[in-house]
C-alpha cells in the first residue's frame, strides 16, 4: 500500500497517473476533496483503494500504518502570494512534521516535496547542500516553510530508514486545469496566445536581464514522477535533493516554444512586474542535479521545447488529463 498526499492536485495526480502505469493500484489517496470540485477531474479514471481526508488521514494511519510500505507526500499549501505564516505552519511545516514522526515509528520510507523556493534569490546559489540551509533567504512564508520543515529533519534523531525530500523547480505540464493563478507560465501563456495571439511575458527591471530574458529551471511533470518512481524503486541515499532540469532556460525560449507547438507566429508583449511579487521576483534559478545523478539516477530531462509540445498538442489542445 503506498500514500499519495495532495493526490488530487497537479503533480500529485500526475504521480498517481504513473504509479498506475507501474501497477502500483493498492493506493492511499489523501487531499482535501472538497475543496475544488474541478480537481476532481484529475483522478477521473485512476485505480487506488480508498480516498482519505486530510483532516481524517492521521486517525486513519492510527489504524492502518503497519499497512503502509510507502509515503509520497507531495500534499502542500504552494501559493506563494499567501502572506498569512500561521497558513504555512499548520499545513507546511505541522503537518508534515507529524506525518514524518509516524513513518519513524512504524518505519515507512518516505519522498516529500520541498521546494526550490527555498533558496529565495539564490545568494547561496542552487545546489542541494544541506549544510547549507541555514543560510538560505526564502523570499515568502512558502518558502520559509518548505525550508524550516528541510531543516527540523535535520535535527531529527529517529528517521525512517530512507527518506527524501525533493526541491522542486518550475514544473509545468498536464493536470494544473484548477490551478488559477498559481498555474505554469506556460499554460497561461499558452491560453493568452489561444485567444490574442500574443503573449505577455515581465520586462526586466535589472539591467543585466534583456526583458523576459529572466531564466528559469523548467521541469516537465512527466519528469518529476519519473525521479519519484526511481526513488521508490531504490531506497538508498537518504538526503535532500534538487528536482529540475538542470539547464535554466529564458521565459523567451519558452514563449517561442509555445508559438511553435501552435503554429502561430511569434508576438510577445513586456508588461512590468507587479509591485506585489517585484521585490521577490527570481531571475534566475537552476538546478544542479550532480546529487541525484551520482545515487544512479541516469535519465535525461525533457526540453522545453519538447515538452511543451507535448503538454500543448496531447493535453491542453485536446483539453485532456494525464
Amino acid at each position: 500500500m503506498i500514500i499519495v498526499t495532495g493526490a488530487e492536485g497537479f503533480i500529485g495526480s500526475c504521480l498517481v497517473s504513473l504509479l498506475n502505469e507501474n501497477q502500483f493500484n493498492d493506493l492511499i489517496l489523501v487531499d482535501d476533496f472538497n475543496e475544488l470540485p474541478a480537481r476532481a477531474l484529475n483522478l477521473q479514471g485512476k485505480k487506488y483503494t480508498a480516498k482519505v481526508g486530510r483532516t481524517e488521514f492521521f486517525s486513519w494511519m492510527d489504524e492502518h500504518a503497519h499497512e503502509v510500505q510507502f509515503v509520497f507526500h507531495i500534499g502542500a499549501r504552494t501559493d506563494t502570494t499567501e502572506k498569512d505564516e500561521e497558513i504555512f505552519k499548520e499545513l507546511n511545516l505541522r503537518f508534515s512534521q507529524e506525518l514524518f514522526r509516524r513513518c519513524a515509528a512504524e518505519g515507512i520510507p518516505i519522498v516529500y516535496a520541498s521546494s526550490a523556493a527555498t533558496y529565495g534569490a539564490g545568494e547561496m546559489g542552487y545546489a542541494d547542500d544541506e549544510s547549507k540551509l541555514d543560510l538560505l533567504q526564502p523570499l515568502n512564508p512558502y518558502g520559509r516553510s518548505k525550508n524550516d520543515f528541510d531543516k527540523w529533519i535535520l535535527t531529527q534523531e529517529n528517521r525512517p530508514y530512507f527518506w527524501v525530500g525533493l526541491k522542486f523547480f518550475n514544473v509545468y505540464g498536464p493536470n494544473e486545469y484548477h490551478k488559477a493563478r498559481m498555474a505554469s507560465v506556460v499554460y497561461h501563456a499558452y491560453h493568452q496566445i489561444k485567444n490574442t495571439g500574443e503573449v505577455k511575458l515581465f520586462q526586466s527591471h535589472k539591467p543585466d536581464y534583456a526583458d523576459g530574458a529572466q531564466m528559469r529551471d523548467f521541469i516537465y511533470v512527466k519528469d518529476l514522477c519519473d525521479v519519484c518512481l526511481f526513488l521508490l524503486h531504490n531506497r538508498t541515499h537518504s538526503g535532500i535533493y534538487n528536482l529540475g532540469s538542470g539547464q535554466a532556460r529564458t521565459w523567451n525560449d519558452l514563449a517561442k516554444s509555445i508559438f511553435k507547438a501552435l503554429d502561430k507566429p511569434v508576438k510577445i508583449n513586456y508588461i512590468p512586474i507587479p509591485e506585489d511579487i517585484r521585490d521577490a521576483y527570481q531571475y534566475f534559478t537552476e538546478a544542479s542535479m550532480d546529487k541525484l545523478k551520482n545515487v544512479g539516477y541516469t535519465k535525461s530531462f525533457t526540453s522545453i521545447e519538447d515538452g511543451i509540445a507535448d503538454y500543448v498538442c496531447n493535453y491542453l489542445e485536446k483539453e485532456t488529463w494525464c
